[in-house]
């Protein structure tokens, strides 16, 4: 009875009786009430409830299974005993039913819904640790959550939707989350795209073996209930519409992005689970407008795996050991290789290549060229030195449609689309016997490409052998506004599509491209890129946008030194992450040619984080190379990074040079894994560092004992400090007060979010008081301060000469304490001129009084809007 106890399943049956048996209905419930000794319902509220409002009653006064009891007891009293039985059996019946049609769905259509190398994993039985790892994905750590969101992140192909089949078979054969989920429900965005405007009860009936699915009873207990989002970045989704556009009724119909919002911003069913899968360029840009409770990356395969996937291709084992090292010793094609799908193809290529008398460490020279190699191989029959006429026409059509996929975020395509494209019915046949196209998951209707990143493929390649301008879409933009689009991350799904135009620009890419097609391609598209690349070098705005790991990889796969060395003398600005060895190779391999630096920031995560190999630390040097051969860098941020002591000696010898001296360093949430001394010794020898940011730091008190060491020393020139975050203990505001006392050149402190508290600042206060006091600005945002503190601040708004500032936002402050810094801002020896506060934060009658006060004042500004 777990799905059905519900006020909406007793209105149900409620609405069942005439006038009369409800009346009746009534009077026996009063002598249950009695007989049973049941908690007192008012007679009053019971004799005039509708039959909506006394299902409430009874689901308000009593337990859920309690209300149904007793409702089954009237009924046979009132002689309506087909009622209870109706509701008995719909309440043990309709999760059974829909979990034996889940089943049964989810393995009757293997080949369709997965390819051949992915679909043997589907034949083994599920293990006790398979299903305790999907157990497991709804094991929070924050204990008090009773509702779950699950991210899990993983780049396309690597198997996320294979998993969640998994899961949902194995739900349906009650070896997993039986107590848990009555329901489990599927949506994939690609296909939930489709339909434009929907409801939910339209998506939950979609899914139901009958047509009228009871959906009243399947949401009757959310907390009952997961949705599964499959391939968020189908949907092409940013969750920033207003509060008032989202939707909590879930029978009207409404735009499918505002649907799966108001889900994933719990404006609808907030009581639900979740599990959301996307690749991890749409978490980066999701992540923080998504309340979830855990985060899950999906890997793909491993070493091992890709070594024994790739060798089962082969018979000779001496050939397989020969190409994988051959995979091996490149680090982007062996990371593709860690998809399924793409090993596969990357083993294919190779041993086709192998067969032919070719040339296989050709094929791994770059990402690009084990596409172009397996691409055109498909158009050309096995003996054949070169394609027939309708191959060519054939793979132009298909780059056609992937232009106009990837510009309009389609990656599913109907027989009608392809026809458009000039693809016939016996070409669909071709190409799925070759697998370069592919049956929906979704619907038997509508194609897919093997792989995302065989559309962006043949999306590259269409403008090498066409201009946007032949296509008779207006969606395909130029190529120019393809690669801004692509360096700035607008459209998170493209991965390697900018990356695929420059490399099919290499020499090699071009003589295969010739071969095939039967003539020179056009040379005008290098000559763009390049133009393209010299705009980027007159606008400061757009190089803040461009992501840099992504120029990296164009400029990588290109393989042009000459190209990429005017390239990077175009560059001023450039932040990248590099997230594994394959970033670290291709950031090195570019910014070897960067001498022209002003800013670089830069994050390596966990790359570095522990004892490496000897070449990983060698391409390490490289990438630090830059501080010292850019000179002019004025500003150097470090973030989110991990760093053991091999790789913080290679940065510290790189910043300890003369030509690396900027102006700004930002050092947020990094991890030095030694002893951190050596880094305050740089902050020494820098004369010209004026800006210093160490927000999200973790600050031990010796490290701040030794950071206020440096900043007592007169040769030291800093202004503006950020300790905003960093953990600061009790011992370390003595420490920054004798330092407020000495330095002269301090002008900016931000200690926000720090265990400040009100005797922390009291210490402060005294050395802000003083007369040779030169702090401007003090930022305090969430430092646990309380009214308590008020007197000691006042005090020192009167009697500092230069302080003009300060932040006091998210601090426990009352109408009392308030007044009295406002009463000190009153008097005409006070400097400050911004105090801040979120107006929003306090009630009416402290607002009134705020604004009142900031009116009277000319001189004052509440940051109420910040």
């Amino acid at each position: 009875m777990a799905s059905f106890f519900s006020d909406y399943g007793l209105m149900w049956y409620l609405e069942e009786l005439n006038k009369k048996e409800f009346m009746k209905f009534k009077e026996v419930l009063k002598q249950e009430i009695i007989q049973y000794g049941l908690k007192q319902i008012p007679w009053t509220e019971v004799k005039k409830a509708s039959r909506e409002s006394l299902a409430n009653l009874l689901v308000k006064y009593y337990e859920e299974k309690k209300a149904w009891d007793v409702t089954f007891r009237i009924f046979q009293n009132i002689n309506r005993n087909d009622l209870s039985e109706r509701a008995a059996r719909e309440i043990a019946g309709h999760s059974k039913i829909y979990q034996a049609h889940l089943k049964n769905k989810l393995t009757q259509d293997w080949s369709r819904k997965f390819n051949i190398p992915t679909q043997d994993f589907l034949k083994q039985k599920f293990t006790q640790d398979e299903c305790n790892r999907f157990e497991h994905l709804f094991v929070s750590k924050i204990t008090e959550r009773k509702t779950h969101t699950v991210l899990l992140k993983g780049v396309a192909g690597i198997g996320k939707t294979l998993m969640l089949a998994k899961l949902m078979l194995a739900w349906s054969e009650g070896l997993v989350f039986q107590s848990k989920f009555s329901y489990i429900f599927y949506l994939c965005c690609q296909d939930v795209k489709q339909l434009k405007t929907t409801s939910l009860a339209e998506l939950i009936s979609r899914e139901w073996p009958s047509p009228s699915a009871p959906i009243a009873e399947i949401l009757s207990q959310p907390e009952k209930l997961l949705f599964i989002i499959d391939s968020l970045e189908g949907l092409n989704c940013d969750l920033t519409e207003p509060e008032l556009e989202l939707c909590d009724n879930w029978v009207e119909k409404r735009p499918v992005n505002i649907l799966l919002s108001s889900l994933l911003r719990r404006k609808m069913l907030p009581e639900a689970s979740l599990l959301l899968t996307a690749t991890p360029e749409t978490f980066d840009k999701l992540e923080d407008r998504i309340d979830y409770t855990e985060m899950k990356i999906m890997m793909g395969f491993d070493e091992s795996s890709r070594k024994m996937y790739i060798r089962g291709l082969f018979q000779d084992r001496n050939r397989a050991q020969e190409v994988f090292r051959l995979v091996r010793g490149n680090e982007q094609v062996f990371s593709i290789c860690q998809v399924p799908l793409l090993c596969w193809v990357v083993a294919t290529c190779l041993k086709n290549e192998i067969e032919k008398g070719g040339d296989p460490v050709s094929v791994c020279r770059r990402t690009t060229s084990v596409y172009t190699a397996y691409i055109l191989s498909l158009f050309t029959p096995q003996r054949a030195h070169r394609p027939s006429e309708r191959s060519r026409e054939l793979l132009q059509s298909l780059c056609h449609l992937a232009a106009e996929g990837v510009w309009t975020d389609k990656f599913a395509f109907s027989e009608e689309d392809l026809r458009k494209g000039g693809i016939l019915s016996g070409d669909i046949s071709a190409l799925l016997d070759i697998k370069l196209l592919l049956k929906s998951r979704e619907s038997k209707r509508f194609y897919t490409f093997f792989h995302p990143s065989i559309q962006e493929f043949c999306a590259a390649l269409f403008y090498l052998v066409k201009s946007h301008g032949d296509h008779p879409s207006k969606d395909v933009r130029s190529i120019k506004t393809l690669l801004f689009t692509f360096l700035k991350k607008v459209k998170v799904q493209w991965i390697f599509l900018g990356c695929f135009i420059f490399g099919l620009l290499h020499k090699s890419e071009q003589e295969k491209l010739e071969v095939f097609f039967g003539y020179q391609l056009s040379q005008k598209v290098k000559e763009t890129l390049y133009e393209c690349l010299e705009t980027i070098s007159v606008n400061e705005d757009l190089q803040e946008e461009v992501d840099g790991m992504k120029l990296f990889y164009c400029l990588y796969e290109l393989e042009d030194d000459v190209f990429t060395m005017q390239a990077m003398s175009f560059m001023q600005h450039i932040k990248f992450v590099a997230k594994d060895y394959s970033d670290l190779i291709v950031a090195a391999y570019c910014l070897k040619y960067c001498s022209t630096l002003r800013k670089l920031s830069f994050s390596t995560q966990d790359v570095l984080q522990h004892e490496q190999e000897e070449k990983l630390l060698v391409c390490w040097q490289e990438v630090c190379s830059v501080l010292v051969r850019s000179n002019h860098i004025q500003i150097l941020q470090v973030k989110d990074t991990n760093l053991d002591e091999s790789a913080f000696l290679v940065l510290y010898n790189h910043l300890k040079h003369p030509s690396c001296a900027p102006q700004v360093l930002e050092v947020n949430n990094v991890s030095f894994l030694c002893d951190n001394h050596l880094f305050f010794d740089l902050l020494t020898h820098n004369h010209n560092l004026q800006h210093l940011n160490l927000s999200l730091t973790f600050l031990s008190h010796s490290d701040v004992k030794l950071l206020c060491d440096v900043l007592s020393q007169t040769e030291c020139n800093i202004e503006k400090l950020l300790l905003a975050n960093c953990f600061l203990s009790e011992q370390c505001w003595d420490y920054l007060s004798d330092v407020l006392r000495r330095n002269k050149t301090l002008s900016h402190l931000d200690i926000g979010t720090n265990n400040l508290k009100d005797n922390g600042l009291k210490v402060l206060c005294k050395a802000l008081s003083l007369p040779d006091s030169v702090l401007k600005s003090l930022w305090l945002e969430a430092c646990e301060l309380t009214s308590a503190c008020c007197e000691d601040l006042a005090s020192t708004f009167t009697q500092s000469k230069t302080l003009w500032g300060v932040n006091l936002l998210q601090n426990a402050l009352d109408r009392s304490g308030l007044a009295l810094l406002c009463e000190a801002l009153k008097q005409h020896n006070c400097t400050l001129h911004v105090l801040g506060l979120r107006i929003a934060d306090y009630d009416k009658e402290t607002q009134e009084f705020l604004i009142a006060e900031e009116q009277k004042n000319p001189y004052l500004t509440i940051l109420s809007s910040i």
